[in-house]
């Protein structure tokens, strides 16, 4: 049976680390070692919570590689729906995290690295027809730079989902819950090449955490159009 400080639930919400945990996994947050007290508070309190999110039609998920997070079971329940950006910067980190040379760099990776993968991976004209949709006849400077905003953007928001940490304006810790990227390719062979082939084929869904009908059809259109 698992030795916990908590006999029973009422002493996990009574527990000072209890709101503050609880409102970053309905946000959608994932929560690693990196953040201490919050993960060993989950750790500690996963059987009573388990139970509790269950009841809400939540699984509380404690990842095999050191991260908690909030798994829908059910439609009717609300999804965290990324974006088409946040979806390709997502996948770029998770290779660039699961690529050994990665550490030496401590799991590290620049703003401008991002870019340069995505536009070898997916292609430059077709990652800017993909990010910058309403402007296809735009200059190509003024192109790259909406990129490079939909791509700072979309590490804003990956960075609040608890998938890495903005260090400055350009350098980027990745966090090991990026592995969730990897969830579509688990199994085909080498992650790291199924998922550039996911990526190149104008796929970007994750169980739980999907693109958007929307964001899917500019891809799709941007893939046409190439």
């Amino acid at each position: 049976m698992f030795d916990s400080q908590f006999p029973s639930l009422l002493e996990v919400v009574d527990d000072a680390a209890f709101p503050e945990a609880d409102l970053a996994l309905r946000f959608g947050r994932h929560i690693d070692a990196d953040e201490a007290t919050m993960y060993e508070f989950l750790r500690e309190a996963q059987p009573h919570l388990e139970r509790f999110y269950q009841r809400y039609g939540y699984e509380l998920v404690h990842a095999q590689a050191g991260f908690f997070f909030l798994l829908p079971q059910a439609e009717k329940l609300g999804r965290r729906h990324l974006g088409l950006a946040e979806m390709l910067v997502g996948q770029v980190l998770a290779l660039t995290y699961l690529d050994p040379s990665t550490v030496d760099t401590g799991g590290a990776i620049t703003r401008s690295q991002v870019i340069e993968m995505l536009s070898h991976i997916v292609g430059e004209n077709r990652l800017m027809a993909a990010l910058h949709p309403r402007k296809r006849r735009a200059d190509e400077r003024v192109a790259q730079e909406a990129v490079r905003r939909e791509v700072d953007r979309a590490l804003r928001a990956l960075a609040a989902l608890g998938f890495c940490d903005l260090v400055d304006d350009e350098n980027v810790a990745i966090r090991a819950s990026v592995l969730r990227f990897v969830e579509p390719v688990q199994g085909i062979g080498d992650p790291r090449e199924a998922l550039q082939t996911l990526m190149a084929g104008g796929q970007a869904v994750q169980e739980g955490v999907a693109m958007s009908d929307e964001d899917e059809e500019a891809l799709d259109a941007s893939a046409e159009n190439d």
